[in-house]
This record gives C-alpha cells, sequence and structure tokens, in this order.
C-alpha cells in the first residue's frame, strides 16, 4: 500500500487568501516528501472557495519543480471539462518535467454549478468522459490518435510529447460506476474513492457498491487494486479535535451546496450555511479520522482490515486548517501513528498485496 497526501485546497480563513493556501500547500507538500509519503494529489474545482486549485495538472507540474521524489497526481481532471487532445499532451509534458513522476488521476465530475458555467450537459458526463479517455489513452499509449464521436472529432494526429513511463503513468479513476469499470476492467486503472467528511461508513458502503458492480460484470474485487481518501488529524486536544470537526462540517456543507447546485454565496464565497440534516460538529469529528494517536491508528487499522486497499490518501489540511496544526498532525502520523498500525497490521508496504497479485494472476490469464 502505498500512502498519498490529498490537497484540497479550500480556502476559509488564511489571512494571505489564496496566495497563503497556495504556500500552504507546497510546505505540507514538502513536507510529506521528506516523511516518505509515496503520491501528492492535488484537487480540481472551478469558481469559488471550496477548492484554490483550478488545474490539477498546472498545480502538479508546479510542484515538480520544488520536489524530487514524490509522485505528482491530479486528483482529479475532470475530463468533460477539457480538451482531451489537449490534456492528453499536458499529461505527457508533466510526466517530462517531474522526470517520471506523473499519476493520471480523471473522473467524470459532480457538481453541476461548474458543468453549468462550462455550459456542459451534467447529464452527459458518463458518455463524454468514456470518448475523452478513449482519445487521452490513445495519446499517451501510442502517441497519434484518429477518433470520431458524438462529443470529439479528432484528425488523424500524431504528437511529438510523450511521457517517459512507459507505456503510460499510472491511472486512478474516481467511479464505481459500470460503464467505467467495463472500460477500465482490463487495465491496471485503479478505483479512487473517498466519502471526506462523511467518513469510514459512507466510504464503507461506497466499496461495497463498487465490488457488486465489479461482480454485475464478472470481475473479482478482491483482484482489482483500490485507493480510498480520508480527512485525517492527530491531536491530543478535544478543543482542536472540536475544531476539525468544525472545519470538516465547513467543507462538508460546501460540497453539499454545490452538489445540489443551491449555493448560498457572496462573492466567490460559499457562505457557512447549515442544510436540513447535516451532522453536527461531534459527529463530523467521529466520522473523520480524528484523535489522539491510538484512536487515529485504531480507525486505520479498521479501514485496512475492511477494505485492503493498496493506497490510503490523507487530506490533513481540510477546511484551511492552520499550516503549524496540519504538518504538526501529519508528522505524528507518521512518527506516531504509523508504528502502531505496523505493529499490528505488519509493515504498510504489504496491505493491498493480495489484490495486486491476484490481478497479475488475472491479467496472465487473460
Amino acid at each position: 500500500m502505498e500512502l498519498g497526501i490529498f490537497s484540497l485546497m479550500t480556502l476559509r480563513d488564511h489571512p494571505e487568501g489564496a496566495a497563503g493556501v497556495m504556500g500552504d500547500t507546497k510546505a505540507m507538500v514538502q513536507a510529506a516528501e521528506n516523511l516518505g509519503f509515496d503520491i501528492a494529489w492535488f484537487a480540481e474545482h472551478h469558481f469559488c472557495n471550496y477548492s484554490m486549485c483550478a488545474s490539477p495538472l498546472m498545480m502538479a507540474s508546479y510542484a515538480s519543480g520544488w520536489t524530487k521524489r514524490i509522485k505528482l497526481g491530479t486528483g482529479v481532471i475532470v475530463l468533460p471539462l477539457y480538451n482531451p487532445v489537449r490534456v492528453a499532451q499536458e499529461i505527457a509534458l508533466l510526466d517530462i518535467q517531474s522526470e517520471g513522476r506523473a499519476v493520471i488521476g480523471v473522473g467524470t465530475g459532480y457538481q453541476q454549478f461548474e458543468f453549468e458555467r462550462f455550459r456542459l450537459p451534467i447529464e452527459e458526463k458518463i458518455e463524454m468522459f468514456l470518448e475523452y479517455w478513449n482519445v487521452v489513452e490513445s495519446v499517451l499509449l501510442h502517441g497519434e490518435v484518429e477518433f470520431e464521436g458524438k462529443y470529439i472529432k479528432v484528425p488523424k494526429s500524431t504528437f511529438a510529447v510523450r511521457t517517459l513511463q512507459n507505456p503510460m503513468p499510472p491511472v486512478y479513476v474516481t467511479t464505481s460506476q459500470v460503464p467505467l469499470l467495463k472500460r477500465i476492467q482490463h487495465s491496471n486503472a485503479t478505483p479512487f474513492l473517498a466519502a471526506s467528511t462523511l467518513g469510514s461508513q459512507v466510504l464503507y458502503k461506497m466499496v461495497d457498491q463498487l465490488e457488486e458492480n465489479w461482480q454485475s460484470i464478472g470481475v473479482d474485487p478482491k483482484t482489482k487494486p483500490l485507493g480510498i481518501m480520508q480527512y485525517v488529524h492527530v491531536t491530543d486536544s478535544r478543543a482542536e479535535a472540536l475544531e476539525a470537526g468544525e472545519r470538516a462540517r465547513y467543507v462538508g456543507r460546501m460540497a453539499h451546496h454545490l452538489r445540489f447546485n443551491d449555493l448560498p454565496m457572496d462573492g466567490s464565497f460559499i457562505r457557512d450555511e447549515p442544510f436540513k440534516g447535516e451532522q453536527t460538529i461531534e459527529q463530523y469529528a467521529a466520522n473523520t479520522v480524528v484523535g489522539d494517536v491510538e484512536e487515529v491508528a485504531a480507525r486505520i487499522i479498521k479501514d485496512l482490515r475492511r477494505l485492503n486497499p493498496t493506497h490510503y490518501a490523507c487530506n490533513f489540511q481540510f477546511g484551511c486548517m492552520p499550516l503549524n496544526r496540519a504538518r504538526r498532525s501529519m508528522e505524528r502520523f507518521v512518527s506516531e501513528v504509523l508504528p502502531l498500525v505496523e505493529k499490528e497490521m505488519g509493515p504498510i508496504g504489504n496491505v493491498g498485496r493480495e489484490r495486486l497479485a491476484g490481478q497479475a494472476i488475472t491479467e496472465a490469464r487473460c
């Protein structure tokens, strides 16, 4: 199992605004690299303070200049919002800039608010994704493409910029939907799921649905890799734990409003307004991986036993968490939490190996 750091890059109360969020993200990723994390993920969202990262490819390209080892992931490219010919070339360019450290995260998107402003029909996002991914994959694998579909037509074209990784960088797809699973079932692509502020119980339901959908198309889910993401905050202070819960609630409120396209806006800021049926701060703290060292370790052990993932990404700086708190939490995660997890589970690197071994056997049979 690999470990990731996920940067949503929300702006809430940072005294330096968007530039401050950018600076914090740089500091967190550099610290994560020094602590041994495997992948740094950068989100994509538009038009509001939910995220200051409108382009994960630009962010990963920027990070390639001030990191050396950590892999750089787009978490994720909302593919229907792009020209696939252009995005494929930019992925290849990122892989060159980063000396072979690019990781491709792609998804269909889910926010009606964003699709409306790009003048795109969100109800057709899966069809668009499948067409666009055909183009992107052809460019990355073969250096050429010729395609005619409903949403994109590309005359026969060749491409000089090719990825260093051969045949192409690793692929993560934020989906459990059958049409996308059918598309990736014969590849090494990793489904990447996150319940975010809703926590483990919702995440488990998402993975259960993913496994049911794998089985519905004749695939053993235990032979497929799995990436997950959790919100994590390590603290011995109950007050800090509740503050983390409050920041998680703020992110949850924004995500709810964006999903249902009912935004209480002040300019580009989403107001911190409750929605019907939302959980309390205490519940948000309990749902996310928040608590002291022993509690966080216990929750992660539960996740690993229940899901056996091949990738575990952590969002340490959710809700515009102050940098010193987020970085201290991440450092304690590595120095204090992981030893407890490994005492119980064995080396982190061995978690999820059964999935990869099963996948290798399945591919050999194919």
